[in-house]
């Protein structure tokens, strides 16, 4: 997939497309993916192998991350280093976010 621009349209019909996964890759690039995620009522992500950052489109919650915990609402950006905890927490019905993966297995050095 090389798709040079994703529409939020696009991405809920992929979603659509692709549940009950409530995720759906839409773009690919060497090491990095683009997916648009929007879990219903629980999160269930475990660790992710690469490092990801999430920008919320739509909802706001908690984030957890490894302990810490974030209040977020749309337009902010989230950080999460490979292998880290984490996952969204009491968010609204309306959650979606953009997620991106990038770098290799295990992230990279700070």
């Amino acid at each position: 997939m090389h798709p040079s621009q994703i529409t939020i349209p696009q991405a809920v019909e992929a979603l659509l497309q692709n549940a009950p996964l409530p995720f759906a890759k839409l773009m690919e690039h060497g090491t990095m993916s683009v997916e648009y995620y929007a879990p219903a009522e629980v999160d269930k992500q475990t660790p992710h192998r690469q490092d990801e950052i999430y920008i919320i489109m739509h909802g706001t919650g908690m984030f957890n991350r490894n302990g810490e915990i974030i209040a977020f609402a749309p337009g902010d950006v989230l950080f999460v280093p490979a292998g880290m905890e984490h996952r969204f927490e009491n968010f609204t019905n309306d959650f979606a976010t953009w997620v991106i993966f990038y770098g290799a297995d295990g992230g990279e050095a700070a």
